[in-house]
């Protein structure tokens, strides 16, 4: 047995506060288990407050990386371990005469080392400026020094400030109200990521361009880009009109539905294209109805299918907000709060026809709509009420044999599809706003997910907003006239987890390398990496991507699109492709031929940036924006493999792209192995010192084409080693 056994068996004989079971059982376990076994997932570390020996913890700390691994009688949850989460002990005051004792200084909370024993029972100071973590190899046992508290500046919050402060304040970090000079580790922006535009660096809540991508119109059109390619995929968005470019369109095939069938009467919802809160929300049955005018302006709104059969509770239409976070853009990461919200109507809901269209407490279930209602109900119950959580809602259709594992299952499918439709439009704004080599700061964004339940419990997409409420609290009327914000503890419940999960999840200090999509970690691992104080509960945030990455990467085409775009944008800061960067791409690819000159090419430019000009009249920006280049794109793809389906034309046109965009070092590393093989030909030239092919000979590219890449790197050392002896 060895000395520092001894010496803990002999303190833990002299423990005061345990009785006498305790005590026989501590000492006889601690001897039989090795040092390194003797450690839980989290380690522990033992403090003494003050220099004082006579009082001694042992405390959780998480370990991160290095944690040892637990033996079989371990526990992986906070607060347990094979010693006990947090063991007292008043040892007598005589200890202190031994030469040997280990003596902890601890200041505060942080439990921050000033000493520590080597492995040959020498005392040695440690600085307490050291950052680094400290760890006495005979027992293994891990001392951290207090970290600094993470910065928030929330002094553009706005609505959220109150949830925000909860959070911030249940996480003991530091809050600057009214900013600070000095950089802080996170910005928290009320509106958008412009709400501040001096930041460099940290996080920022809000992605750049967001706001722009998620209006009505422009959410469209992105999932319907996917629905061409993936129309079964994407078939939970109604179908959609966009006013007034498409009313002719519209117009023309209501007419032919009726024609088709008198007693056929569909529903139309109209939404205005910057809308929120339900504001100028209207229902309509005929094109006529339609208000397509402001004043001298034309209104920009969208027209969809109205869901004429939802699922109803207690009689009530109703529909989810989801909160979703985008940790990341690259590398994709989409996380799903297990608690949501779900509003209801107050008027029992009848299929719509000419008499209530007008009746919006019936079919509309905004928030803002219903609470000016006489029958909206507030509740301190989550299950009751016109808000409730979405966990009681989901226990209730548990209740009546509906399977909630394929509702919620077919709710993230439905989230995980509508990220990757607006990511493409993300990533170029963000190239945009914050170029590679500029410093700027990361992003990251909460965004409300509006769902509503089909009577055959599909799942439909009404719209995603890129500032979801975040109140805790509601207006109610406390006398005629005067009305006052009063707490509502189901937005509290919700709201507080999903902000205070969020920035546990973004916390800089324990940021990891970025997930692989073959290293996906399981969610005991994402909460060990999860700081740090035992008393928060576990997240409520659910990591839905890259978990399920290998069933959803298909769906990543027009991600593929947007790259080439980006790539041949050229000027920093610009979002549009001008006439001379279009040509650049075309010649690149090699796409035009004597049935496709480059005057052809010209024309095409033309008509397509013509036409999208018109689409988007307020764009201030001349050129090709990323629905007009995929319009290009479409276009060429159908045009050069015609025998195939959209889907594969598009993906034979970007893998011909990328091939022939590969970097110059990947060709004349392929162009190394092939003259490895043979000798060299008599038509090659030296031209600034680098070998080149007469542009007579095609057969690099088809090689570059063709060949896999893992055989090329199995081939490359042998082809190096020929190179040097030749």
């Amino acid at each position: 047995m060895s000395d520092y056994h001894v010496r803990v068996k002999v303190q833990l004989e002299k423990m005061k506060s345990f009785g006498e079971d305790a005590e026989k059982e501590d000492a006889e376990r601690l001897p039989a288990s090795s040092p390194s076994a003797s450690v839980s997932s989290d380690a522990c570390s033992i403090t003494a407050p003050g220099g004082d020996a006579s009082s001694a913890s042992i405390t959780c700390k998480h370990s991160g990386k290095n944690r040892v691994k637990p033996g079989k009688d371990d526990k992986n949850s906070c607060g347990v371990s094979d010693m006990s989460s947090v063991v007292s002990a008043h040892v007598g005051k005589n200890l202190n005469r031994l030469d040997h004792e280990r003596t902890l200084q601890v200041k505060g909370t942080g439990k921050i080392p000033q000493g520590k024993s080597d492995a040959n029972g020498n005392y040695a100071s440690v600085h307490p400026s050291k950052s680094i973590q400290e760890a006495r190899p005979e027992d293994g046992l891990k001392i951290t020094r207090k970290r600094r508290p993470v910065t928030v500046d929330t002094a553009k919050a706005k609505t959220s400030l109150e949830a925000l402060k909860l959070s911030i304040k249940q996480l003991k970090w530091k809050e600057f109200p009214l900013g600070r000079r000095a950089a802080c580790d996170i910005y928290w922006h009320g509106v958008s990521f412009h709400d501040n535009e001096n930041i460099v660096s940290g996080q920022v809540n809000k992605f750049p361009g967001m706001i722009e991508m998620l209006r009505k119109i422009n959410m469209s059109r992105a999932v319907r880009t996917m629905q061409e390619l993936f129309p079964e995929e994407y078939d939970f968005y109604p179908r959609s009109w966009i006013l007034p470019e498409e009313y002719q369109q519209f117009t023309t095939q209501i007419r032919l539905v009726k024609d088709n069938d008198a007693s056929v009467n569909p529903t139309f919802i109209v939404k205005p294209d910057g809308g929120s809160q339900g504001d100028g929300i209207y229902l309509i049955r005929d094109p006529s109805d339609l208000k397509l005018m402001a004043g001298s302006q034309a209104k920009q709104a969208v027209v969809q299918e109205y869901i004429q059969k939802p699922l109803l509770i207690d009689k009530l239409k109703f529909d989810i907000r989801l909160y979703v976070l985008i940790k990341s853009l690259e590398p994709l990461e989409i996380y799903i709060a297990k608690e949501g919200l779900t509003r209801f109507c107050t008027e029992p809901y009848q299929e719509p026809s000419q008499k209530n269209l007008s009746h919006v407490f019936m079919h509309l279930t905004n928030y803002s709509l219903n609470i000016h209602s006489g029958n909206f109900i507030h509740s301190d119950s989550q299950s009751t009420g016109s808000k409730r959580t979405l966990s009681s809602v989901l226990y209730r259709l548990a209740a009546k044999g509906v399977d909630i594992k394929k509702v919620w299952s077919d709710i993230i499918a439905l989230v995980i599809k509508t990220v990757i439709a607006i990511v493409p439009e993300l990533k170029v704004y963000y190239h945009a706003d914050i170029p590679p080599g500029k410093p700027g700061p990361t992003c990251f964004q909460i965004l409300g997910f509006d769902i509503l339940l089909m009577k055959n419990l599909k799942p439909v997409l009404l719209e995603v907003n890129s500032n979801p409420s975040m109140r805790i609290e509601h207006e109610q009327e406390v006398a005629p006239g005067v009305f006052e914000y009063v707490p509502s503890p189901v937005d509290k419940e919700v709201k507080v987890g999903v902000i205070r999960d969020t920035l546990r999840l973004m916390d800089p200090g324990h940021k990891k390398p970025s997930i692989s999509q073959n290293e996906i970690p399981t969610e005991a691992e994402m909460q060990a990496r999860i700081p740090d104080d035992c008393a928060l509960p576990s997240l409520c945030l659910k990591q839905v991507y890259p978990k399920y990455a290998k069933q959803f990467n298909y769906l990543r085409l027009v991600e593929r699109i947007a790259a080439l775009f980006i790539r041949f944008l050229g000027v920093k800061g610009n979002m549009r492709l001008g006439p001379t960067a279009f040509r650049t791409f075309i010649r690149t690819c090699k796409l035009s031929s004597s049935n496709f000159t480059m005057a052809s090419v010209d024309i095409l430019y033309i008509d397509i940036t013509r036409r999208w000009s018109g689409a988007t009249p307020d764009s201030r920006e001349a050129g090709m924006g990323l629905q007009a280049y995929m319009d290009a794109v479409f276009y060429l793809a159908a045009r050069r493999f015609k025998s195939l389906a959209l889907r594969e034309q598009v993906a034979s046109l970007l893998e011909l792209c990328e091939a022939h965009l590969e970097s110059p070092s990947s060709v004349e590393e392929r162009r190394s192995v092939s003259c490895s093989r043979a000798p060299p030909r008599a038509n090659r030239t030296q031209t600034l010192g680098l070998t080149q092919l007469q542009p007579y000979s095609p057969s690099p590219l088809r090689r570059a084409a063709s060949q896999d890449y893992r055989l090329h790197r199995r081939l490359k050392p042998r082809a190096l080693k020929v190179n040097v002896e030749n």
